[in-house]
């Protein structure tokens, strides 16, 4: 489902400018980036109300509805005429659609302790490869057909979704897996007071420094390299991507995916801080070495972060307190967008590597001075019995 939903949702994200002008004439670039900026605040401010609701309804019931109404959205969305109309109904699509983020922490109440790790490995892999996969289909799509005809294409995923739920509901595997879920009340290191709100306010630093560097990637990389072919630049930007599955592999293999010590995750950050710096040397060779590096760095530290939440969350308080770092990860995101623009504007595309190496400092500080004394003896995990 989380494949699903992923491939359906970003198929349209790399062709935004496309479908704008294909469809409404409206060409201007700041339009795609406020309408980018919009779906990530609506988004933003949906998750958490969803995840109060699915306190009172099962998650699975409440997708099949929510799901149902996003993909009859979306058909709508294929028939406005208007600018206007498109961006009530998209945005109103989108409130709807926020609602499958409840499967992630679904997913991680229903597995065992020593088993999160791997788990939040493998949904960040899979999130990794939806993104590819979508961005391949929009291109098929519009190669095709009409920028509009995407709207048409996009609702499949919502309806093939609400068809697993229901599948799911009537062969009752949502109460099979509830009885077998660990009936764990309370987390495996004492909570701690504000912990939420200060693993939020690391992750906000940390996702606007990771993702300062994208934006303007490819055109960094060409004017290092002198190549200028958007397939070789593609394939450059998406070596973290493909890193994340070796790294995946390597976590399963030797078991130190359940590491969410104060020293895993400080190294982690220092690593990706390394890759950044690499990046930023005019050599293509380095370039890539620190691609690599950054890549690496960038899944580890991003799966034991996640990994932290949960080991100090309770399964009753997953989605609710998912919901609020995830509000943080994407506010850190949001804000990155407008600021690579200025900042490369201003100072040129290097500038971005620093910045960010600047930004997981600052993390790393934040992280020292806020959680050290909480996280230093965190468990790799519970053992099963």
């Amino acid at each position: 489902m989380t494949l699903l939903a992923v491939v359906f949702d970003t198929m349209l994200l790399p062709f935004y400018p496309q479908f704008f002008e294909g469809a409404y004439g409206e060409r201007s670039p700041h339009h795609v980036g406020f309408y980018i900026g919009a779906i990530c605040l609506t988004v933003m401010l949906a998750f958490p109300v969803w995840a109060r609701v699915a306190k009172k309804i099962a998650v699975l019931k409440l997708l099949v509805y929510t799901q149902l109404v996003a993909g009859t959205l979306g058909i709508w969305c294929y028939f406005a005429e208007t600018l206007a109309g498109f961006w009530v109904l998209s945005l109103t699509m989108l409130v709807f659609k926020a609602s499958y983020l409840l499967i992630y922490p679904y997913v991680m109440s229903l597995e065992h302790r020593d088993k999160h790790g791997g788990t939040i490995g493998l949904l960040s892999v899979i999130v990794h490869l939806g993104s590819i996969a979508g961005a391949v289909l929009g291109g098929t799509v519009l190669q095709f057909m009409a920028p509009r005809d995407l709207f048409l294409v996009m609702p499949l995923g919502d309806f093939i979704q609400v068809g697993i739920c229901l599948l799911l509901l009537s062969q009752g595997r949502h109460l099979e897996a509830a009885k077998a879920a660990p009936a764990e009340d309370a987390p495996s290191t004492p909570k701690v007071p504000g912990l939420v709100l200060r693993l939020g306010l690391i992750m906000l630093v940390f996702y606007f420094s990771a993702f300062l560097v994208r934006p303007f990637f490819s055109r960094y990389w060409e004017a290092v390299s002198g190549l200028t072919s958007p397939m070789v630049s593609g394939a450059v930007y998406a070596i973290p991507g493909l890193v994340a599955f070796v790294a995946l592999w390597v976590n399963h293999r030797t078991g130190k995916g359940q590491d969410c010590s104060h020293g895993a995750i400080v190294s982690a950050i220092a690593l990706g801080l390394a890759g950044l710096l690499l990046q930023a040397a005019p050599q293509p060779a380095v370039v890539l070495a620190g691609r690599v590096l950054y890549g690496w760095a960038l899944f580890q530290a991003m799966v034991r972060l996640d990994l932290l939440l949960f080991r100090f969350s309770t399964p009753a308080d997953y989605a609710t307190d998912f919901s609020k770092v995830h509000f943080c990860q994407n506010l850190g995101v949001l804000l990155s967008s407008f600021a690579a623009g200025s900042l490369v504007v201003a100072q040129g595309l290097t500038v971005t590597f620093f910045a960010a190496a600047l930004g997981f400092l600052a993390s790393m500080a934040l992280y020292s001075l806020t959680l050290r004394t909480a996280t230093r003896a965190a468990p790799a995990a519970v053992a099963t019995p």
